[in-house]
C-alpha cells in the first residue's frame, strides 16, 4: 500500500481531534536556584502544539534530544507540563484510570518494558484484569486474541514463553498487544522500532498502520528517521531543539521541505534514487537546551541565518496544503538590514548561491 493510499483511509479531516496538545511547555530543573536567583533548566519542550486525529498517524520527527520523547509522555500524563494543556475529546484531560485506559504509551526498549520473570500471559492478562474488561470471557481466549491481533501466531507456541524466549520484534508485538488490551483510543509509540533489526522494522510499521485502518486509532509516532515517516504517517511534525520547526501532509513535507532543518534531515536520510551523495550544508551540533540561542534556534547550524534569525524567533508561517514553516525564509516583509546574511552565510547556502526551492506561501 502507498503512502498515498494511505493517506485517505479512515481520516477524519475536521472536527475535534481525539487527542491535542496545546502550547505545551516543559522545563527541567538542572540546579536549584538560591534565594530566589541563579536557579537553570533545560527548555525540553517549547510551545509545542499538535493534534491527533481519529484513525490517524502523526509523526514526530527529530535528532535526539529535540524533545520527542518528551512530549509523547507528556501527552501520556508521565510527565506533568510545566504550562500548556491537553485535551481529550476536545475537553481538559483528567489523569486518572480512564486516561490511562484511552492513551496508552509503548516505549522504545521492548527489552526493558516487559517483566522478565513473568509470562506473555501474565503481561496480557493484567490490563484486562485492573480495568476489569473480561466480561465474563475466558482469559485465555482473550489473550489468544490479542496475540492474533498482533500476529503472533499460533498463539499456543507464546503465551506461555517468558520474554527472554522471544526475538526483539515478538517482545515489541507483545508490549503493542499489551497496551491493545484496554481497548485505547490512542497510541503513543515512542521510538517502537529503533532497536528492532532493519529486517523485522517494516513489520512493525504495517501493524500500527493496520490499527489505524481497521480499529480507527490514533497513533503518535516518534521517530528520528524521516524516511519511515514518509512511509507510515498521514502527517508530520518536524522537531528541532524542543520546538516544531515544520509541520505538514506526509508526502509534500518530505517531497518540498521548507525548513533547512527537514531538508537536513531528508539529505541524511538513506534514498536508494539518490544519484549522488547528499551535501550536508548545515553543520555543528544541536544547541544546549539550558542556554537556548536567541531567536532561531537553528540558526547557528543554517546555511540561510539571516540577521533576523538570531533576533527574533519565527512564527509559523502558513503555506499551501496545509503545509507550515517556522523559518524568516518564507517572510514577506523583511527589511534590508533584517534579511542580511550572516557573514559567510548567504542566502542560498554556503556558497552564496540561489536559495533552495522551497514551498510556496498561500497568497493573501
Amino acid at each position: 500500500m502507498t503512502t498515498t493510499e494511505r493517506t485517505g483511509t479512515g481520516r477524519v479531516d475536521g472536527g475535534v481531534p481525539v487527542l491535542e496538545a496545546r502550547s505545551l511547555v516543559k522545563y527541567f530543573p538542572v540546579r536549584r536556584a538560591r534565594f530566589g536567583v541563579g536557579g537553570s533548566a533545560v527548555h525540553a519542550v517549547e510551545d509545542v502544539t499538535l493534534a491527533l486525529p481519529e484513525s490517524g498517524i502523526t509523526a514526530v520527527v527529530g535528532e535526539s534530544g529535540s524533545g520527542k520523547s518528551t512530549l509523547a509522555r507528556m501527552l501520556a500524563q508521565l510527565i506533568k507540563p510545566t504550562s500548556g494543556s491537553v485535551l481529550l475529546d476536545g475537553k481538559p484531560a483528567v489523569p486518572g484510570r480512564s486516561y490511562a485506559r484511552a492513551v496508552q504509551l509503548v516505549l522504545q526498549d521492548p527489552f526493558e518494558s516487559l517483566n522478565p520473570v513473568h509470562s506473555v500471559r501474565y503481561h496480557l492478562a493484567r490490563p484486562l484484569q485492573v480495568h476489569g474488561l473480561t466480561g465474563g470471557a475466558s482469559l485465555d481466549g482473550l489473550v489468544t486474541e490479542l496475540l492474533e491481533r498482533v500476529s503472533l501466531t499460533p498463539a499456543d507456541e507464546f503465551i506461555a514463553k517468558l520474554p527472554h524466549e522471544l526475538s526483539g520484534g515478538q517482545r515489541q508485538r507483545v508490549a503493542i498487544a499489551r497496551a491493545l488490551a484496554v481497548r485505547p483510543r490512542v497510541l503513543l509509540a515512542d521510538e517502537p522500532v529503533s532497536m528492532l533489526d532493519v529486517s523485522i522494522r517494516l513489520g512493525l510499521l504495517n501493524l500500527l498502520a493496520d490499527l489505524r485502518d481497521r480499529d480507527g486509532l490514533a497513533v503518535l509516532y516518534v521517530t528520528h528517521d524521516i524516511a519511515s515517516a514518509r512511509y507510515l504517517a498521514d502527517q508530520i511534525a518536524v522537531m528541532y531543539a524542543g520546538q516544531v520547526v515544520e509541520s505538514g501532509p506526509a508526502a509534500p513535507l518530505t517531497d518540498e521541505p521548507a525548513h533547512p532543518y527537514t531538508q537536513l534531515l531528508l539529505s541524511a536520510a538513506p534514498d536508494p534514487d539518490r544519484p549522488t551523495p547528499p551535501t550536508l550544508a548545515a553543520q555543528g551540533a544541536p544547541p544546549n537546551l539550558t542556554r537556548p540561542p536567541s531567536g532561531c534556534r537553528f540558526h547557528p547550524r543554517c546555511p540561510h541565518a539571516m540577521t533576523v534569525c538570531t533576533q527574533t524567533a519565527p512564527p509559523a508561517f502558513a503555506l499551501t496544503g496545509g503545509h507550515s514553516s517556522a523559518c524568516w525564509l518564507h517572510a514577506r516583509d523583511l527589511t534590508a538590514a533584517q534579511s542580511q546574511p550572516l557573514q559567510g552565510r548567504g542566502r542560498g547556502g554556503q556558497d552564496d548561491g540561489p536559495q533552495q526551492a522551497t514551498a510556496k506561501e498561500t497568497p493573501a
